[in-house]
């Protein structure tokens, strides 16, 4: 069965608004001044306080690039001095501190992530003493994932053995896409040779799994470029693999003020990128793990999905169970018990906290009971397709059926394009509700069926 059976032109044109990503409910974008580090350090002291624990998720921000990619959205600095690595490195250090403090020393940790930005940025001796500063504030379990984000114009097969021998298991390798032409257009120029080459050494080293990040909807991007582009990450097969839909959004984006928009593709051609990249990916062997995450079959995200063990974090989706996440660095967005937060976003205000022996927490959110029971519905939509009205009840001591009574009305007209099945007991997502899922997962949500300004978010596809 082709894509082109399973998911219509019509449909996808029907349902491609502006909605949230869901790495959190509520989404960033609902984070209050109100909360500071008084808040957030009450509930680090309340998870301290805890005697069940789960390991925790650490998120390090490095927001450091040699060169501007123009599709960029990530909160980045542009600089060739790498001088400045060792003074951000230094301010990470005074954070550990602060955040220990609090927290307590030799809290277990179960993921590790290194984003950006260009983590590999810091040169080896950087990374090293990164490392070690986290391994002297937290224990990291064995068996853990511990993942860095690559930029594979910074590395070589020597700097991943590096890695390797710092702790990292999981490599996330930024592609985009292998075109020559597109890769000019965005001010990205790295050869699938030096990709291809990379892989490879990754997997002679043993690294656990190997993700690729590809764009589609890029200037410059058609059909048949895309195509060559998926056969030769076909060839290159990595263990997961991310398809993001370019959002144009220059007035947000400065980087994205220097792509041609005349070079971009159109929405129909857009449209038809998807569904051959959904074909080719599936004729590849991929499954496809929700909105645009695919693993192979033995892939642990892959496995998780099947066994209901999927959960869904800042970092997207991921096979650790439901835990706090203490983010460090600028601008990093952190999870602990029932509150958000979200770092200084920049360098300058970030510091000057820090100098002054305070977190540099600048906003954040304490969920309610609502969220929580929203978030929970949510999750469940994006991780499992399906939503259990009991179980959901009986955590909550809700009627699930009455509370969301208008949700469930909502619901009807996506039943009625064949997203969802509403059922007595539950309702499910459908395969082609699958590719569509935000779309489903917004009904559920409290702030946006009262806020119609969608602008800020990108479109579904």
């Amino acid at each position: 069965m082709t894509v082109k059976h399973v998911i219509d032109e019509g449909l996808l044109r029907r349902f491609d608004i502006p909605g949230p990503r869901y790495t959190s409910y509520p989404t960033a974008d609902r984070f209050v001044e109100a909360f500071g580090e008084r808040d957030y350090i009450q509930a680090l002291q309340q998870r301290r306080a805890g005697s069940l624990a789960l390991p925790l998720s650490v998120y390090v921000h490095i927001p450091f690039c040699a060169s501007l990619c123009y599709y960029c959205a990530c909160n980045k600095i542009v600089t060739r001095h790498h001088e400045r690595a060792a003074e951000y490195l230094r301010y990470l250090g005074l954070e550990l501190e602060l955040q220990t403090r609090h927290l307590g020393r030799g809290q277990r940790v179960s993921q590790l992530h290194l984003g950006g930005g260009t983590p590999t940025f810091f040169s080896d001796d950087e990374l090293s003493d990164l490392m070690a500063l986290l391994r002297r504030h937290f224990e990291l379990v064995p068996g853990g994932e511990y993942s860095i984000e690559i930029d594979p114009r910074t590395v070589t097969p020597q700097r991943l053995a590096h890695l390797q021998r710092l702790g990292f298991n999981r490599l996330s390798f930024g592609v985009q896409d292998f075109d020559p032409m597109v890769q000019r257009a965005v001010h990205r120029i790295q050869p699938a040779e030096q990709v291809f080459a990379l892989v490879q050494a990754a997997r002679e080293l043993g690294f656990e799994s190997l993700n690729v990040d590809l764009i589609y909807g890029l200037p410059r991007q058609t059909p048949e470029s895309l195509r060559r582009t998926l056969e030769q990450v076909a060839q290159l097969r990595p263990d997961r693999l991310a398809l993001y839909a370019y959002a144009h959004l220059p007035a947000r984006f400065k980087p994205q003020r220097r792509i041609v928009a005349a070079e971009l593709p159109s929405a129909a051609d857009k449209l038809g990128m998807l569904a051959l990249a959904l074909d080719m990916l599936s004729a590849a062997g991929y499954d496809y793990i929700g909105m645009d995450h695919f693993a192979l079959p033995d892939d642990a995200l892959a496995v998780a999905k099947r066994q209901g063990r999927l959960h869904r974090n800042f970092q997207g989706y991921s096979t650790q169970p439901d835990c706090d996440l203490v983010a460090l660095g600028v601008s990093a967005i952190g999870r602990i018990g029932a509150t958000y937060s979200q770092n200084a976003k920049t360098l300058e205000d970030y510091y000057d906290a820090l100098d002054q022996g305070r977190l540099p927490i600048v906003r954040g959110l304490a969920l309610t009971r609502d969220d929580l029971l929203r978030r929970s519905v949510i999750m469940a939509i994006m991780c499992h397709g399906l939503v259990d009205y009991e179980s959901i009840g009986l955590a909550y001591l809700v009627d699930f059926r009455h509370y969301f009574a208008r949700e469930l009305e909502q619901l009807r007209e996506l039943q009625q394009h064949g997203l969802v099945r509403l059922h007595e007991t539950h309702l499910e997502v459908t395969p082609t509700g699958w590719y569509l899922v935000r779309a489903i997962a917004m009904v559920f949500d409290r702030y946006l069926q009262v806020d119609q300004d969608r602008a800020r978010f990108s479109k579904i596809i």
